[in-house]
């Protein structure tokens, strides 16, 4: 599933520390920390009808994933909020935007891996596009990747870093499969996301979803969770095996930039009906309201 162009975003400002710059002419410093080695931690956020979703807790996981790299300044909440909020009052921006926020260790005084050379402080980009929700809510494919998620004691999924090759390799994988995207197991063997979503079965009026071990702790992920608890529909957090995903009832994936959307072939194999199911369907009913009704002003 290729994302298209929008003429809406032809001349839209790009955050860089505070200054708003054309699209043509953003940019980050040959020494940036990002560009030297990845060394840099990301959010995606929604804006729906001038209000961001959980922006809290993409904010706290953006800090944390910093404080776990050893970032030596982090901008506040307070900061990087204004700074959101400036970017989509230069865009005009209020509804079906996508924002992605990029916070680097900074730029380093000399070409290097040494996280010591950044010494000028953090870059913070706020990237905003008008972009409605990017998967096929009719429902996606995926083929299952050969390369794996790793685990923590490789690198610790918990941190939402920009070393996104693992990713990048299994959807070259499902481009050339002519698949949506790539599902990706752990090191075990057992389900962990595709390479930019989070997953859930249902089985037997059951909502599983798997274990965060080898995937992160996903905001839309969180939600679905709290919405199932919410309103009475089981749900289980547990290794889940291939197969599993091959025999059960529903498959649905979760992303801030795609919400929920059916999959509804696996390796070639339908799931379900292979079409949405009424589970599927359901959270997705039940998730757009939660969004119409919560988030933050900016």
């Amino acid at each position: 599933m290729l994302q298209t162009y929008s003429e809406k975003n032809r001349d839209i400002l790009v955050n860089v520390n505070g200054r708003l710059v054309h699209r043509s002419e953003a940019g980050i410093s040959p020494f940036d920390s990002a560009v030297q080695g990845g060394d840099a931690v990301w959010e995606g956020l929604r804006l729906y009808h001038g209000r961001i979703f959980r922006l809290r807790e993409h904010l706290d996981r953006l800090r944390s994933s910093a404080l776990a790299l050893a970032f030596q300044s982090i901008p506040t909440h307070d900061d990087i909020t204004r700074e959101i909020s400036r970017t989509l009052a230069a865009n005009q921006m209020r509804h079906d935007v996508h924002i992605r926020l990029t916070l680097t260790r900074g730029v380093k005084i000399t070409s290097g891996m040494d996280p010591r050379l950044s010494q000028a402080g953090p870059t913070l980009i706020v990237l905003a596009e008008h972009k409605p929700p990017v998967y096929d809510k009719s429902g996606v494919t995926l083929i299952t990747s050969s390369v794996r998620r790793p685990s923590p004691d490789v690198l610790d999924p918990r941190i939402h870093h920009c070393n996104l090759l693992n990713s990048i390799l299994a959807k070259i994988e499902a481009n050339a499969a002519g698949a949506d995207d790539a599902l990706m197991l752990d090191a075990r063997g057992f389900v962990a996301e595709t390479n930019a979503t989070n997953v859930f079965l249902v089985v037997g009026g059951t909502v599983l979803t798997s274990r965060p071990i080898a995937c992160p702790e996903g905001i839309t992920r969180a939600a679905v969770q709290q919405l199932c608890r919410d309103n009475s529909i089981p749900i289980e957090e547990r290794d889940i095996s291939l197969a599993e995903v091959y025999r059960a009832d529903e498959m649905f994936c979760t992303g801030t930039m795609g919400e929920l959307a059916a999959v509804i072939i696996v390796d070639g194999r339908p799931i379900g009906g292979g079409k949405a199911g009424p589970m599927t369907q359901r959270l997705c009913g039940l998730f757009a309201e939660l969004t119409a009704r919560e988030g933050v002003d900016v």
